[in-house]
């Protein structure tokens, strides 16, 4: 009989047994899919011998994360890998935007808006691995590092178009813009600063790495460190009711509020359920992937470097996309995220075909076909890029939702990113992780801190129920 049962295996369900494996439980995942790893999958898509990821694709969180750092996953076959420059962002007339590993180096590249860039980034990326420490944790807590964080959210609180008023160049703007846009929420509203802050302070502080062999690698390599601890996992075996895994003193569920809701059935408090029923999820991805002969012409050459290239031209077009579809309105140019990984996990391509990661924001359950706006888009700073197409494959939030329940509506984010949910995820408690009933921990990105392969979520749900099982209350 296992001490613990954790239902779904996405990177925070395998790390949240992980955690607990290392503490001497025995656990056992319950996968309803026939493959694990829910958004960390890789596989061939368009053509043989191309190698695409199936949700997430790019990790800066995934390297500072402090439980996949402690995690040792190297031995488990987990190898980073970082491209000559982490993002780009292209402008009209040819030109592009870039921040990489090195601060300064950015920060001279932007000229006039140089000063104020290093103001903002040097302390944020040098002491980045503190910040990460408070802020990949729930916030309703007492901080590490209260002063650090202190900083960080007097500049996190803000709209990102407030913040980027320190910036007088469209160049600096536009590239804070693509990296707060992540938050997938109109960028005039508070905390969207924060997602800009951190994913930019990440890209100066460790860069922007892929997983070699794909996302699928980490994966790989949670499970392999689980069963090493003596943990199992099974597929095929989806759980409907907490009937079925009772008398198991310790249930973790990596799925969304709702679906944890329907699991937990009449055991479920009242307010709880409530908040459960009513957790809103936010705006979608609509995802190609594509072949592409020689890879994406871009008119700029350190685009054609870049893992990650943002596009959506200036802030004021960003801001604009993203307001639409937070309205519900498709735009003509959605904000599109183009990952390379192939540039720096060469492994990935079959010869001179290589693979490229495309999604653009949609409203959220969005039922059109959007691959011919996103094409347009990544034209519209890479003429010729469509002729270059060997193959696509496109998946519509209906999908994404389909083939990962927790995408609701193909919201990647498991969750709307507005200023209270951003803080206090998926519901006002003090114990977040907490469903209300005695050993039963929700533990996907619908909580703190949400959503990317970090692991975080699944880890700090499962130091809450070791707390519980060992002083007898709340985590």
């Amino acid at each position: 009989m296992s001490d613990a049962i954790v239902v779904g295996s996405g990177p925070n369900g395998l790390a949240a047994a992980v955690t607990l494996a290392e503490r001497g439980l025995a656990v056992t995942v319950l996968e309803a899919a026939a493959e694990i790893g829910g958004g960390a999958r890789s596989g061939e898509a368009t053509l043989p011998g191309v190698l695409h990821d199936h949700c997430s694709a790019v990790h800066p969180f995934g390297i500072a994360s402090p439980f996949l750092r402690s995690a040792d996953l190297a031995r488990h076959g987990l190898r980073w890998r970082l491209p000559e420059v982490d993002l780009a962002h292209p402008l009209d007339g040819g030109d592009a935007v870039t921040a990489g590993r090195s601060v300064r180096v950015t920060a001279r590249a932007l000229g006039p808006d140089g000063a104020a860039w290093l103001r903002l980034f040097g302390d944020l990326s040098e002491g980045f691995d503190e910040l990460a420490e408070d802020t990949l944790r729930p916030i309703v807590r007492v901080p590490a590092h209260p002063v650090r964080l202190a900083r960080f959210g007097s500049r996190a609180l803000l709209p990102a178009t407030v913040l980027a008023r320190r910036w007088h160049t469209e160049r600096a703007r536009a590239l804070f813009a693509g990296a707060a846009a992540h938050s997938f929420q109109p960028l005039d509203r508070p905390l969207t600063s924060a997602a800009g802050l951190l994913l930019i302070a990440a890209a100066h502080h460790r860069g922007w790495p892929v997983a070699e062999g794909g996302s699928g690698a980490i994966t790989a390599a949670l499970a392999g460190r689980l069963r090493e601890l003596g943990g199992r996992i099974e597929t095929g075996v989806r759980v409907t009711s907490l009937v079925e895994l009772r008398p198991c003193p310790v249930v973790l569920l990596d799925v969304a509020p709702r679906a944890a809701a329907a699991i937990c059935g009449p055991a479920l408090p009242r307010p709880v359920r409530r908040a459960y029923l009513r957790y809103r999820h936010g705006p979608a991805a609509f995802k190609v992937d594509f072949a592409v002969a020689g890879g994406i012409p871009w008119r700029n050459a350190d685009c054609r470097r870049a893992g990650t290239v943002h596009v959506g031209g200036t802030l004021e077009e960003v801001a604009f996309a993203e307001g639409e579809v937070a309205r519900g309105r498709m735009p003509q140019r959605p904000f599109l995220v183009v990952a390379q990984q192939y540039l720096a996990d060469p492994g990935r391509s079959a010869g001179d075909v290589h693979p490229v990661h495309a999604y653009a924001h949609v409203p959220h359950g969005y039922p059109g076909d959007v691959e011919g706006l996103l094409v347009a888009g990544i034209e519209r700073f890479a003429p010729g890029f469509r002729h270059r197409i060997l193959a696509s494959v496109a998946t519509g939030p209906g999908e994404l939702e389909r083939r990962n329940p927790n995408d609701v509506g193909g919201d990647i984010c498991t969750g709307a990113n507005g200023p209270v949910r951003t803080v206090l995820r998926p519901r006002t408690a003090p114990h977040p992780y907490d469903t209300g009933i005695p050993g039963v921990y929700l533990c996907s990105a619908a909580t703190p801190p949400g959503a990317g392969v970090h692991g975080m979520c699944g880890a700090n749900a499962a130091r809450a129920a070791l707390r519980a099982v060992t002083r007898g209350g709340p985590g």
